[in-house]
């Protein structure tokens, strides 16, 4: 029986570096179970599109490759998590980014009465993110994402999705800002890792490989058939 048929709800943390395919994965696995896909980069962008004085705080620091604070997030997931979309279970993206956040996410949680069922660490080498990240666009109507090398639409110019021939680049889509990315991620979100290994959650996943193979390999970790 898989998590969707199940009625138990499935909660999961995707994590791993910048470009490891860990947005890719999660919504895939919101298609299979139904339930929430909560990337907080997205959350982020959106809050900083809105112009407003904590928005464009949240700009700044995303156009430096840098992380919001830590109270800007939790506060963030924590009212997200409440609303009722969420109520048979979430997928995280992005969210915790450091060890801090990550053990607020516990309590949290556990004073909301919910579990983590598994957290799902993509692994990919440095150079395989830069070419992945540097070559990543995706369609200004639906938000549906390309690739220069890996996943071009089906006629050129034109979204598979939506026939939308408008798209963009993300600003800190650049060879400075993902090197800075690289380097934070390893100094404040690798502590994470043991973190959740200790706690007997952790689970890892070679991300190299194919979509399709990757998809294959979370849905074994969690029994989704």
């Amino acid at each position: 029986m898989s998590f969707k048929d199940s009625g138990l709800g499935l909660h999961v943390v995707f994590t791993g570096a910048p470009g490891c395919g860990k947005g890719t994965q999660a919504r895939i696995l919101k298609e299979k179970v139904a339930i929430c896909h909560l990337s907080t980069g997205e959350m982020l962008r959106a809050e900083a599109a809105k112009g407003t004085p904590l928005g464009l705080e949240i700009k700044a620091l995303l156009d430096k490759g840098e992380f919001a604070t830590d109270e800007m997030i939790i506060n963030m997931v924590s009212k997200r998590i409440d609303e009722a979309d969420c109520k048979n279970g979430f997928i995280l993206d992005g969210f915790p980014r450091t060890l801090h956040q990550a053990e607020v996410l516990d309590e949290m949680l556990d004073k909301k009465g919910i579990n983590l069922d598994a957290v799902i660490e993509i692994q990919v080498p440095d150079e395989i993110i830069m070419e992945r990240i540097l070559g990543r666009y995706a369609c200004m109507n639906c938000g549906q994402g390309y690739h220069d090398k890996f996943q071009k639409p089906k006629v050129y110019g034109v979204c598979d999705v939506c026939g939308g021939t408008d798209f963009y680049r993300r600003v800190d889509d650049n060879k400075t800002t993902v090197q800075n990315r690289l380097v934070n991620y390893r100094a404040l979100t690798y502590p994470t890792i043991p973190y959740y290994e200790k706690k007997g959650l952790l689970r890892c996943v070679d991300g190299t490989g194919t979509i399709e193979a990757v998809s294959n390999k979370v849905d074994s970790i969690l029994g989704i058939k």
